[in-house]
């Protein structure tokens, strides 16, 4: 057999590396991670920690403007600034970047090293004018903004994750392109804080992987905010002009007119960082959707694996986890497992949080038919709703014949929370209905998921053919 440096070699220092070279080096197994910019990728530095601090904020700025609603008051005018927002956003994520410096790993016995690595072939990488070589490779080298060719667009200052949390103050306007969940997740969070934004969005309608009617929800929502959505409307020219932007857009009746702000975000969309790699020399294939990969997420050359925003199909960080932990059990455990997307989940973190499992309204009833049961509770019925201003938002459940989940999907208050719930019921596969008696505290938002499920419960007892034939009896007797 021969000799390696390592037995596994992560390329790519995000919560794929992170997670497959600690689980490598728990199975006793010798592990490099290779880095070529900042530890933690993508996550920690630009994407989900900064946004989700700027997010807070927004929260926070939205709770002091609405005093009055909950009974409080100053002693005299007040003006907020936010001023110093990107300072505590840059701090946020400072924090969470200490939190796993090279030295955590390096104590595992894990070695980091920085550097643009080259495959030379399927063993074999190149850093500079060193050669690494190891039995197995995993491939997580995420994904980076994806900017459309329009017409003018390379030539203006436009901002994407990689360098809006770079600002050292907030825009007075901004234009966002895109309305899917980093989109609404900005454009949420910076209406709050009192940029003027207009979302831009080619589909007829905003977060298109969401279930319609709470997808339409949200939206109107957050126009009852003061946001703007251009639904059905393509970019067509972006320029500069007077210090700011003038973007060109074209709507379905192919009427075009010009939006002007002082920024323009871009968020279409991910590509896969699959550039420099010269993975060819290493016999992986890939296409503009990422890495290809089989079921046990082996790539074409059998002994590199590839996981996360690279690999596809979901680009979220507990999907990168959980793809890097299937990775490594194939790559060095003799009874290997398939990945299973049945049960994945997200929250797009707009105000209110979005949260989705499984399949929507609309994809259950073209797999499912009319066999299904939707379960539908608002967040206005609930005390804690009303006990903290937080009435507006939906949880509605989709299920089958037999009870279990299709589908859940919460627009609320902490949705991104209570999704669980039903999350833990698809895991198992057990009936909605299971959670109707067990013990619930009160007052929390959990009614929302509660509730729904003893709606089914009853459902289910009515239609009982025993307890029906029971009543039936029952009532004759009378």
């Amino acid at each position: 057999m021969p000799k390696y440096d390592y037995d596994l070699i992560a390329i790519g220092a995000g919560a794929g590396g992170f997670v497959s070279t600690k689980l490598a080096a728990g199975l006793g197994k010798k592990a490099a991670l290779i880095e070529k910019d900042l530890l933690g990728g993508e996550c920690t530095n630009r994407g989900c920690v900064p946004s989700k601090a700027l997010i807070k904020a927004a929260a926070v700025a939205y709770h002091v403007k609405h005093l009055r609603d909950y009974g409080l008051d100053t002693a005299g005018s007040m003006d907020l600034s936010t001023r110093n927002v990107m300072q505590y956003v840059r701090g946020a994520v400072k924090k969470v970047f200490d939190s796993h410096p090279a030295a955590v790993f390096e104590k595992l016995g894990i070695d980091v090293l920085f550097g643009a690595p080259k495959f030379l072939d399927s063993h074999r990488v190149s850093m500079g004018d060193r050669v690494l070589s190891s039995d197995k490779f995993i491939i997580a080298t995420g994904s980076s903004a994806f900017i459309p060719p329009i017409e003018g667009l390379a030539s203006v200052p436009y901002l994407s994750n990689e360098n809006l949390f770079d600002l050292e103050t907030l825009p007075s306007s901004m234009i966002i392109l895109g309305a899917g969940p980093i989109g609404m997740e900005m454009a949420s969070a910076l209406n709050r804080l009192g940029v003027t934004v207009t979302v831009v969005e080619m589909s007829p309608r905003t977060m298109i992987r969401e279930d319609e009617e709470l997808a339409g929800l949200l939206a109107d929502h957050l126009a009852s905010e003061g946001l703007s959505l251009l639904t059905g409307t393509k970019a067509v020219r972006a320029a500069q002009k007077d210090g700011g932007i003038v973007l060109t857009v074209e709507d379905a009746r192919k009427d075009r007119r010009d939006l002007q702000a002082a920024s323009i975000l871009v968020a279409v969309g991910r590509r896969p960082n699959v550039e420099g790699l010269d993975l060819e020399k290493a016999g992986v294939a890939w296409t503009p959707k990422g890495i290809t990969t089989d079921s046990y997420l082996r790539t074409t050359a059998p002994n590199i694996f590839a996981c996360g925003d690279v690999a596809g199909p979901y680009q979220f960080s507990h999907m990168t986890e959980y793809q890097a932990v299937t990775a490594v059990r194939n790559a060095f455990l003799p009874f290997r497992k398939k990945v299973n997307y049945d049960t994945v989940a997200w929250c797009t973190f707009t105000a209110p949080e979005f949260a989705h499992a499984g399949l929507t309204e609309r994809e259950a009833r073209e797999r499912h038919g009319d066999g299904i049961s939707v379960y539908r509770y608002d967040y206005k019925n609930t005390d804690r709703g009303r006990t903290d201003l937080a009435e507006f938002g939906r949880a509605k459940f989709i299920c089958d014949r037999r009870g279990r989940l299709l589908g859940a999907h919460i627009l609320g208050e902490r949705a991104g929370e209570l999704i669980h719930e039903a999350q833990l019921l698809r895991h198992l596969n057990l009936s909605f209905t299971k959670i109707a008696p067990m013990i619930h505290i009160y007052p929390t938002f959990t009614d929302v998921v509660r509730q729904p499920a003893k709606l089914l419960y009853v459902d289910r007892l009515r239609n009982n053919p025993v307890l029906k034939l029971l009543a039936k009896v029952l009532g004759k007797k009378k």
